[in-house]
Order: C-alpha cells, then sequence, then structure tokens
C-alpha cells in the first residue's frame, strides 16, 4: 500500500508498531498515522490502564475493501486522530489468527446479521464486544453512517452510557458461549434419539444440493458465486457410491463453467477468488492458495471420473501456476496475490482488442477474439475478461476455419499474451506461509504427483512437507505462520488436521514411511491438544493457547474445509492403515455429533459428508508387496491410483520389509506369491485371495477391466 505522509527527507512520517510484525498486511499498515497495535498483551493492558475501548480492525492482505477502508480512513490524520484519542487500536491478520477472526466474527453476525472483511468490532479493555460492522466510509453514504461519526458516538457512549455497554458487552458475550455449545448440544442429543450413521444422511444431503444447483451455469445459489470445490467432491463420491447420473452431470456443468469463465486464468491457469456473477465471468480478481489447493484436487477427480482430457489440463494448469508463482524456494507456498494492481482491480488480467491485434496480428487476432470473446465495448470496465462461451467446433465452423487452424491460433496467442503480461506490474503478493493453506496444497501436488506420474509435482510435495516439518514445527508442536525466516503462533486445528492429510497423501504417493510416522505423531498430539473428552469434538485452539473470551469449535465449511471435518477424514484414514481403533472411534463421535445438524444444512458440510462417505463406505484396504522400483510393482500401484476410487488405503512394503509391517498393520504377515509383487484387497473385515496381475485387483476394486 502507497505511503501517503512523507517527511521531507522522503521518509515516511509516521511508523507504529506493526513495522515489527512479519504479515504483509500488517506491514501495509505499519506507516498509517494509526497508532497500531498488533493484538498482544501489551496492548490489551494499555486499554485496561487507560480505560479506553479498544478497537480492533480485522482483514486481510488480498482484501480489496480493506484497502480501501485503509484508504480513506486509516491514512486519514484527521480519522487517525479521532482513533488515537479514543482507543487503543488494534490490527488482525485473519489469516494469521483465525482464533479472533471466528470469535469476533460470531460476535458482529449476531449484531448485525452479517460479517465481512474489513472487520470493525469495538471491545471493553478486557476484550468483550459491544458494537461493530464490516466497512465504514468516510462520509454517510450509502445510507450508512461515516466512520468519524461511528467513532465520536461511540466514544461517547463509552464515556457517558457505560452501564449500557456493560449490559451489551455482558449479553452478547453469553450468546458467544450459546452459540459455541448450542448446535453440538441439539446434535449430540438428537443425534442420539434418532439413531445410527446411514446412507440416508448422504442421500438427503446430495438431493438437497442439486435442488439448489443452478442448471444453467451451474454451482449452487445466485450471485456472487464462489467455488463449491467440497460440494462438488461430496456429490462426485455419490456418483461413484450410487451410480447417480444426476450428481455426475452437477458436478461436471459446474467445473465447465468455471474452467471456461473468467473466474478461470484463461492465460496463467489458477482460480480467482469468485464470481459476482452468475455467469461465472466477472471475477473478484484475488486468487487465493487455498481455492486453488482444493480446485485442483476436485479436477483430478473429475479426470478419474471421466477420462475426459480437459479436466486433467486444468488440474495441471492450476498447479503450473501455483508452482511458477506461489511456491517460495525454500518449499513453502505463498497465500494469496490481490485482485488490484498499479491501484485499479483486475488491471494486470484483462485486455483491449487493440492490445490482442498488436500482439497478434489482424487475422489471428479475429479468430482469438472470437473464441475468448473480446470485443471492442469490452465485458469488465471498457476492457475485456478472457473467457469462452462456445465449443472450438463450433466457433471454427462459425468463422470459417478448420478446427485444427483454430486450436493453433487459441495455443500460439495464449503464449504470446502470456508473455506480454509477464511485462506488467504484477499484483502484489501476501508471501506469508501457511501451515494449513499448506498442507492442502501439499495433498493436491502429492496426489496428482502419484495420478500423473509427475516426478516434478512430487518433488514439489516432498520439498513442502520438509519445510513444513522443518521450520513450522517446533518441539513436536506445529506453528502457523512463517516469513521472512521467522516463524511464529501456535498452530490451530485447521493446521494439524490439513497437514496430517498431506503427509497421509504424500504417503501413498511415495510409501516413504517417514510421512505416515510424522502424521501420526501429529495425530497424537492433536488429540492431546485439542479433543474435547467431555462433549465430543475439537477445539479450534490448543489447552495452552492464549485464553480469549470463548473457546470455539469449528465444524462449518466456510472457504476451506472445517477443522473437525478433515480430522475426522484423517482418522479414518490412519485407522484403517494402522489398526488403531480409538482414531475410528474419535471420528464416529464428530460424526455422531453433527449428524442431525448435516441433515438441516448439508451445504455447509461438504468435507464432512466426504468423512461420512468414507465412514459407510467399507473402504477398500490395499496392501501390495513388492520392491518400490520394480515394473510389476508399479502395474500393481497404478490401478488403484488410476481409477476413480476414493474410499481407500493403500499401503506398499518390499518384502521382508519389518519396520513398515509394524508402523502399517495393513502390511502385517502379507508376503509376495512366487516372487511376484503382490496385492492384497480387503474391505468389510474380510480379504480377497492374494493377486499379482493388475487386471484381477481391477476388478477386486471394482474398476473397469479396459482400462487395464
Amino acid at each position: 500500500m502507497e505511503v501517503k505522509h512523507f517527511n521531507e527527507d522522503g521518509t515516511p512520517k509516521y511508523t507504529n508498531r506493526l513495522i515489527n510484525e512479519t504479515s504483509p498486511y500488517l506491514h501495509q499498515h505499519a506507516h498509517n498515522p494509526v497508532d497500531w497495535f498488533p493484538w498482544s498483551e501489551e496492548a490489551l493492558t494499555k486499554a485496561r490502564e487507560e480505560d479506553k475501548p479498544i478497537h480492533l480492525s480485522i482483514g486481510y492482505s488480498a482484501c480489496h475493501w480493506c484497502h480501501v477502508l485503509a484508504h480513506e480512513s486509516f491514512e486519514n490524520e484527521a480519522t487517525a486522530e479521532l482513533l488515537n484519542d479514543n482507543f487503543i487500536n488494534i490490527k488482525v491478520d485473519r489469516e494469521e489468527r483465525p482464533d479472533l477472526d471466528s470469535v469476533y466474527m460470531n460476535a458482529i453476525q449476531m449484531m448485525t446479521g452479517s460479517g465481512g472483511w474489513p472487520m470493525t468490532v469495538f471491545l471493553t479493555p478486557d476484550g468483550r464486544p459491544f458494537y461493530g460492522g464490516t466497512y465504514f466510509p468516510p462520509v454517510d453514504r450509502y445510507g450508512m453512517p461515516s466512520f468519524p461519526r461511528i467513532l465520536l458516538a461511540v466514544a461517547d457512549a463509552y464515556q457517558t452510557r457505560r452501564d449500557e455497554i456493560e449490559r451489551s458487552a455482558i449479553d452478547l458475550l453469553g450468546e458467544l458461549r450459546r452459540f459455541d455449545g448450542i448446535n453440538l448440544r441439539e446434535g449430540h442429543q438428537e443425534g442420539h434419539q434418532e439413531g445410527e450413521l446411514s446412507t440416508e444422511i448422504l442421500d438427503h444431503a446430495a438431493n438437497n444440493l442439486q435442488r439448489v444447483l443452478d442448471p444453467v451455469y451451474g454451482g449452487f445459489g445466485n450471485k456472487p458465486k464462489f467455488p463449491p470445490s467440497m460440494a462438488l467432491t461430496f456429490l462426485l463420491r455419490q456418483y461413484h457410491r450410487t451410480k447417480s447420473e444426476s450428481a455426475l452431470r452437477s458436478v461436471e456443468l459446474t467445473l465447465e463453467k468455471m474452467a471456461k469463465g473468467g473466474m478461470y486464468d484463461q492465460l496463467g491457469g489458477g482460480f480467482h477468488r469468485y464470481s459476482v456473477d452468475e455467469k461465472w465471468l466477472v471475477p473478484h480478481f484475488e486468487k487465493m492458495l487455498y481455492d486453488n489447493a482444493l480446485l485442483s484436487r476436485i479436477y483430478l477427480d473429475a479426470f478419474l471420473a471421466t477420462g475426459k482430457e480437459f479436466y486433467r489440463r486444468i488440474t495441471t494448469e492450476t498447479l503450473d501456476y501455483l508452482r511458477r508463482e506461489m511456491t517460495d524456494p525454500v518449499g513453502g507456498f505463498y497465500s494469496t496475490q490481490d485482485a488490484d494492481s498499479e491501484g485499479e482491480e483486475g488491471k494486470f488480467f484483462v485486455w483491449t482488442t487493440e492490445e490482442v491485434e498488436e500482439l497478434l496480428g489482424e487475422d489471428d487476432a479475429r479468430l482469438f477474439c472470437r473464441y475468448f470473446d473480446i470485443s471492442a465495448t469490452g465485458n469488465f470496465e471498457g476492457h475485456n475478461i478472457l473467457h469462452i462461451e462456445e465449443e472450438i467446433e463450433v466457433i471454427a465452423k462459425l468463422m470459417g476455419v478448420t478446427t485444427e487452424r483454430l486450436v493453433e491460433v487459441t495455443a500460439r496467442g495464449k503464449r504470446i499474451l502470456f508473455e506480454a503480461r509477464e511485462k506488467r506490474i504484477k499484483p502484489h503478493r501476501d508471501e506469508k506461509m501457511l501451515t494449513a493453506w499448506n498442507g492442502l496444497m501439499l495433498r493436491s501436488f502429492a496426489e496428482t504427483a502419484r495420478v500423473l506420474d509427475r516426478q516434478d509435482y512430487l518433488e514439489v510435495a516432498m520439498k513442502n512437507a520438509v519445510f513444513l516439518l522443518t521450520h513450522l514445527q517446533k518441539n513436536g508442536r506445529l506453528l502457523r505462520t512463517y516469513k521472512d525466516g521467522e516463524s511464529k503462533l501456535n498452530a490451530y486445528l485447521e493446521d494439524y488436521a490439513y497437514l496430517i492429510d498431506g503427509l497421509l497423501a504424500l504417503y501413498e504417493a511415495t510409501f516413504d514411511l517417514r510421512w505416515i510416522e510424522e502424521a501420526r505423531k501429529l495425530t497424537e498430539t492433536m488429540i492431546e491438544q485439542f479433543w474435547d473428552s467431555k462433549a465430543g469434538g475439537f477445539f479450534f485452539t490448543s489447552t495452552d493457547h492464549e485464553q480469549l473470551i470463548t473457546r470455539t469449535k469449528d465444524f462449518y465449511d466456510n472457504a476451506i474445509p472445517a477443522g473437525n471435518s478433515v480430522a475426522a477424514h484423517v482418522l479414518i484414514r490412519l485407522s484403517l492403515l494402522t489398526g488403531e481403533e480409538r482414531y475410528r472411534q474419535i471420528a464416529e463421535q464428530i460424526l455422531k455429533l453433527m449428524k442431525n445438524i448435516v441433515m438441516r444444512a448439508p451445504s455447509a458440510f461438504g468435507h464432512l459428508l466426504c468423512a461420512l462417505d468414507l465412514y459407510l463406505a467399507s473402504p477398500f484396504e490395499i496392501a501390495v508387496i513388492g520392491h518400490p522400483d520394480s515394473d510389476d510393482t508399479r502395474a500393481l500401484i497404478d490401478v488403484v491410483f488410476k481409477g476413480y476410487l476414493p474410499n481407500k488405503v493403500v499401503a506398499l512394503a518390499a518384502p521382508g520389509d519389518v519396520a513398515a509391517s509394524k508402523e502399517i498393520k495393513l502390511l502385517e504377515n502379507r508376503q509376495q506369491v512366487a516372487g511376484k509383487a503382490t496385492a492384497y484387497v480387503c474391505r468389510n473385515f474380510h480379504c480377497e485371495a492374494p493377486v499379482t496381475e493388475p487386471k484381477q485387483l481391477a476388478a477386486d476394486c471394482g474398476l473397469l477391466l479396459a482400462d487395464y
């Protein structure tokens, strides 16, 4: 963010405590005239000693309206004076501190009925919220009071109507604590009344999701549309379980429309955050690591389920973008890229017909523009977002050229425009690395490496795992964030669950015992530090975390999967691999706890539904005994990873590998048959006869023989 106030020598006029933070978002506010604190005991103590209310501002680096609020208000000296005189001002990066974000977002939603970022919350000196909202304009407009008016009113109320504020804070805190437990208590009680877990829940959820499907453009509900990766993953599993063609059509329609729309970067790969319209045409241009991790995974699954090359291409283009743009030399993945460049949203990504003609020449530009719907009037503020509305064969016929000619023009044009775009000023990149989001991305690279035989992707995944276990782990405990060589902040439930998930995927990509050993150690720590042995479910924060005004549990999927749902999924997988029944019992408690809430609002629990599908599925437990680098071993492994088989665990050991069979009970007492690589398939408490031929293994796993 541009500094607006300078001394005569060109140095910033103001510098506050945020200059010492590692978060790029906090750094963007380090030269505001506002006397910012990071969330710290120093700030809370100062509020108590001076008896001032706290102005808490929460946002993140890629948030467009966070930048607007900062420019309009936090860089304004008069507004800063109001803030400094009347409040202790605390700035928080929600990506570093999702615990604070969760607590105070719940408060804002209770007070206003909605939430979002930037988030503005006013607290008593001991951290209890009593008033707040999201964005406030610098002057009265949009039917909203100005930010200065809000500040004066809150400051006056704190001085003259303290009793009212205390009552409000007490009531709201009570509601927050009730909210944190009410759904769980209701689910727990009703779950015991209404019986055990069953596929009825899955069928009900699938029907509900398909009822709200947009039949023209895909996705669920109306604009704005966010990529529903977890719901699509569940529906694809539903197709696998029930052979429901409508579930598959819902998935394919949505995946096709998203990837052909402007929400997908047609030149550089990777998905933007969301679409402001129902057509997936005009995106909010920021790119988030977690979206691309989850979306690359569902496109890979769709490729496995359908064999369509289109899905494979989107998967690899997305991962290539992440490897090129979002990977640090140390092995970690960056968090976000902004929507804005040079002060304009989307400027980096959009084009005019004149620019295309200059780069491609008139004849090729005419074809290229027709295929990507580039026009003189434009589709976004006089410019054009590249997107695809019709099949290439249709466009070729309309333009009077062969399909081969149009394919050549579009491929060449994409390369030339991409190279030209690389010379533009790129959007700001938030280069902090978060354990949870890296865990999501680790799984995607590892799974794709295994499915597509991509050694380059595998190297990215292994380097990432080493980075996380080396730099974001201390004394057996995970840390949340890494930037510029500094790791800090206690990790949250999602950090543990996502990293365990990524390590299990890496184990199945390499069959290196190290990764499952690390996953088990982290699992034991996760249970010890986060599990609620009284009411069930995992807390969001560890037992030794800083005490906040309430301790929350994370069950609802938002932009990323809920920590409890990922924990349940990995615990079931680990139970199958290791034979540790305790893991399965904990996962079962989570699923039963949430059964009735899932029935009421299935769209909020996509990943939990995937975990439930795994729990109910009688998964394939596949053990392979063979030399990892031999052709016969690879042939068996390829069978189970090159078809869509979502509910499986796979383990591999060389003949006589005692360490592997000790760690992974699935491998215990397994031997080769006739000196050949041998696969054992077990499910539902029984095992098939050992096999050495890929076609027989495919048959035992219910896969199509013609594929092998």
